[in-house]
């Protein structure tokens, strides 16, 4: 395609949007006197608009900014909000809840619920609450190099766990690199961290056979650099693999749980020794939850009993958790997303609605002779500017296009359209409709025959 006209085109439509965004454009500027990078989060101000839109209110799926637009919302709080805004099961929960005391250092009945709930979708028996999955996976790595003695973590390259110092790494030329310029925070990375490409059996069992490796932290399904599927058998040779070499593998399925109603793990019997989810689980609420098999939960109670030692004062934090972590707002809100919200009647009719949205994306691209394709996992779509899904993060990088990237999003901003800004992702929500799945074909639709006619 012509590249210099796809620049102008991508110029146009950032003008475009903040010609239309005059108040979220003067409430960014602002913010840069009260913010460090302008907004409350500094992730908030990546769109491509240039600055980002401010939401007035939300429903369902949809947005309205403070300049008066609707949008269609397919970004859902980059999954944090995949339960849909303001959902009554979760906010009739949560606000009897807040009436009723929110945190007390004390369980409550809901607790119970929800551990057998956790149980039956994710087939681990034993669970912990903290704040974020971040959290929960720092403490799945703590807990590895507990009763492993080990001290190295493995991690695919492209791979996201959170603010995670062990998994800020990539592969650059076949060298271990800081992922994105990130500052080494006086962390030995080269000591404690290892990265190999996903969908690599053979590199897996290289850097496990020296029994140096605590634990294997993975999606089940990479989400951050695009969708990218593991090959036939790449999850059964992984689980054999960590077995065998007494290496334990945590399972984090905060965005993969988009799969369905367990995620992978509960959908495919992946028999993880960790498992972590977090985001969408709590509703909006900040939650991350830690499960624990029961071969591993025996041996942390062998370093730390389950029971209090009688007439005594346990003080053992394990380096976890917080006072907010297992509150009883944290607890009511699990409880209402399990029982209301992510059901199976749900979960079938978002990927239904995923599966539709893929279809007439990869019909629209084909239609237009675009070398593009969709991937789909699950309630969550892809746009991929490929021929092909690569199988590891080094195959899609090497077919990322910045300015398509740029393009489709604010190109969907001006049309009422919210994608994930930090790469082209969709995801469905329960009240995701037919309607706006088209208002999104439709769109895109558009988007391929204008691309193309720039070849």
């Amino acid at each position: 395609m012509d590249r210099a006209r796809l620049s102008q085109w991508l110029d146009r439509e950032q003008q475009d949007f903040k010609v239309r965004h005059p108040r979220a454009s003067a409430l960014y500027e602002e913010g840069q006197q009260h913010y460090l990078y302008g907004t409350p989060s500094h992730w908030m101000r990546r769109w491509a608009g240039g600055f980002p839109m401010y939401v007035e209110h939300a429903q369902g799926a949809h947005l309205k900014c403070v300049d008066g637009f609707d949008y269609v919302d397919f970004c859902l709080g980059d999954t944090g909000g995949m339960c849909g805004h303001g959902p009554k099961a979760v906010t009739d929960a949560v606000a009897d809840r807040l009436a009723d005391g929110a945190t007390f250092m004390l369980p409550t009945p809901d607790a119970n619920w929800v551990g057998a709930e956790l149980a039956r979708r994710f087939t681990l028996p034993y669970w912990g609450f903290t704040t974020s999955a971040t959290e929960a996976n720092r403490a799945a790595i703590r807990l590895a190099r507990m009763v492993t003695g080990r001290e190295r973590v493995l991690v695919f390259n492209g791979c996201y766990h959170g603010s995670v110092d062990e998994a800020h790494v990539a592969l650059t030329d076949g060298k271990v690199t800081l992922r994105n310029g990130i500052h080494p925070n006086a962390f030995d990375h080269g000591r404690l961290s290892r990265v190999i490409e996903f969908n690599d059996v053979a590199a897996l069992e290289a850097e496990l056979a020296g029994g140096a490796v605590a634990c294997v932290l993975a999606e089940p399904c990479m989400t951050n650099f695009g969708i990218i599927e593991p090959l036939p058998g790449f999850l059964t040779a992984l689980r054999e693999c960590t077995r065998r070499t007494g290496t334990l593998l945590v399972i984090d399925e905060t965005h993969t749980i988009s799969a369905g109603p367990g995620g992978y793990t509960g959908r495919d019997r992946l028999d993880p020794d960790l498992f972590v989810i977090g985001k969408a689980i709590g509703g909006g609420i900040p939650v991350g939850l830690l499960g624990v098999s029961d071969a591993l939960a025996e041996r942390l109670w062998q370093a730390v009993p389950k029971v209090n030692p009688v007439k005594v004062r346990q003080s053992s934090h394990l380096g976890f958790g917080g006072t907010l972590a297992g509150s009883a707002l944290q607890v009511r809100a699990v409880r209402a997303v399990l029982s209301g919200v992510f059901t199976d009647e749900n979960f079938a009719r978002m990927i239904r609605h995923a599966e539709a949205l893929a279809h007439a994306a990869q019909s629209a691209m084909e239609h237009h002779g675009l070398p593009w394709h969709a991937v789909q996992a699950g309630a969550r779509v892809e746009i991929m500017w490929s021929v092909s899904a690569g199988k590891n993060a080094t195959e899609v990088a090497r077919r990322r296009d910045g300015e398509l990237d740029a393009l489709i999003h604010v190109y969907g901003l001006n049309r009422g359209i919210v994608i994930t800004p930090f790469h082209s992702m969709l995801l469905m929500c329960p009240a995701t409709s037919e309607d706006d799945v088209t208002r999104f074909t439709d769109t895109f639709e558009a988007f391929c025959r204008d691309v193309a006619e720039l070849a």
